[in-house]
């Protein structure tokens, strides 16, 4: 337990809580920015099962917003709406861009270009099994 005269003496060498705070906060930042390129299409499909970030995500569609922009339309608190654009940002499907004091969010091509690869994989396979569908139903006709 640290005692009285040792808390002072850590303010006064510059040890403050709030130094310690901006520090961490920027290094957590930093470690979210660099895990972003290790997402799943896992964390993508679960940041968009939920019907408020995908609606939050096909306002994006139409092009960059701040979030009270988004809020329009949507009946959700601004704690809510910040917890939605950050799970969302933390999929890399938006990114935020900061205007003078306004920061405005838009998607992120990637995080699409990660959706569309994996939706790739399986669009060889259908028309195959459409195909095989076609055959069956018209030899069930005859």
């Amino acid at each position: 337990m640290e005692t009285r005269e040792g808390i002072k003496r850590s303010f006064r060498f510059g040890g403050s809580t709030k130094n310690r705070y901006r520090r961490d906060n920027r290094l957590a930042k930093h470690i979210s920015a660099c895990l972003c390129v290790f997402m799943t299409e896992n964390d993508i499909f679960r940041a968009l099962a939920d019907p408020t970030r995908r609606a939050i995500f096909e306002k994006l569609a139409d092009g960059a917003m701040n979030a009270s922009a988004l809020r329009e339309g949507i009946e959700i608190s601004q704690p809510a709406m910040s917890q939605h654009l950050s799970v969302l940002r933390g999929a890399g499907l938006v990114v935020e861009r900061r205007q003078g004091r306004f920061v405005n969010y838009e998607v992120d091509p990637e995080g699409l270009t990660r959706i569309a690869a994996w939706l790739g994989k399986y669009r060889a396979y259908w028309p195959q099994r459409i195909e095989a569908l076609k055959l069956l139903l018209k030899d069930m006709d005859q």
